[in-house]
């Protein structure tokens, strides 16, 4: 079911990554990073305006190059949620969607499984979780893992892996305990502008994870789970991976399509 209220989605894409410069730009399969995931976004069925909110002229001008919109963003903005409290100050309406700009769905309705859901709740923040597949995730830092209540409502996100299984020395993995976080968050505007009005978290500061300040600030997060699959890049060394991955999906897709209906 979905909404009459517009939904604008906002991808935050800064050039000056410290882990991978450039990182929006890296080529994948002949488009940029960025490419992949605005136009996955664009092509959700609930989504009424994608922007990318950038500093960088260059990726202003890969963005319009394949006719999308872009935003410059002046000024200094700690984190992805500052940027896009900074684009809704420019645009009306409601309901925004971060969508960050190394992470891609690999279905349009991965972003339906976040919007759907937070539309009908009436929740002031959203986000979404995956049942974590591997201990390797588990242990990687890069992958940020969400531990929520009976209500569906976040207790934490961390980078390291929770929770703690006591009684397993290997410290693996288990499915559907574990949960990787998705990188993308829905706000309504005023809890928006609220996130964005307040201090750094001693929490957030620590984990550098912005969603922490919500958490810290006592601003529930509601967290909706997913099947569908995404793929995110990191590392320089994720884009070779990712590339690959993208490559195989779209090969299988394709079989699919030529099948036809079962």
């Amino acid at each position: 079911m979905g909404s009459a209220r517009p939904i604008t989605v906002v991808i935050p894409a800064r050039y000056g990554s410290s882990r991978f410069p450039g990182k929006p730009l890296v080529m994948l399969n002949g488009k940029p990073l960025i490419q992949h995931v605005y136009e996955r976004a664009a092509a959700c069925d609930l989504v009424s305006d994608v922007m990318v909110a950038t500093d960088d002229e260059r990726i202003k001008q890969t963005v319009e190059g394949f006719r999308g919109r872009a935003v410059m963003m002046k000024g200094d903005y700690r984190t992805g949620t500052d940027r896009v409290a900074a684009v809704a100050r420019m645009f009306a309406g409601d309901l925004f969607v971060n969508l960050q700009g190394d992470e891609i769905p690999l279905s349009p309705k991965l972003l339906n499984d976040l919007i759907d859901p937070f539309v009908q709740s009436g929740a002031a923040m959203g986000t979404l979780k995956r049942v974590m597949d591997t201990t390797e995730d588990l242990h990687n830092p890069a992958v940020v893992k969400v531990v929520t209540d009976a209500r569906g409502d976040a207790l934490y996100f961390s980078r390291a892996p929770i929770p703690l299984v006591r009684d397993d020395p290997d410290r693996r993995v288990v499915g559907g305990l574990h949960y990787v976080h998705l990188g993308l968050y829905m706000y309504k505007r005023e809890t928006l502008f609220k996130l964005a009005s307040l201090p750094t978290g001693l929490l957030e500061d620590a984990e550098k994870l912005e969603q922490l300040r919500a958490l810290e600030h006592g601003i529930r997060i509601k967290v909706w789970e997913t099947k569908h699959a995404s793929l995110r890049v990191d590392r320089p060394d994720d884009a070779p991976v990712v590339a690959e991955q993208l490559r195989e999906f779209e090969t299988i897709k394709r079989e699919i399509q030529l099948r036809g209906p079962a």
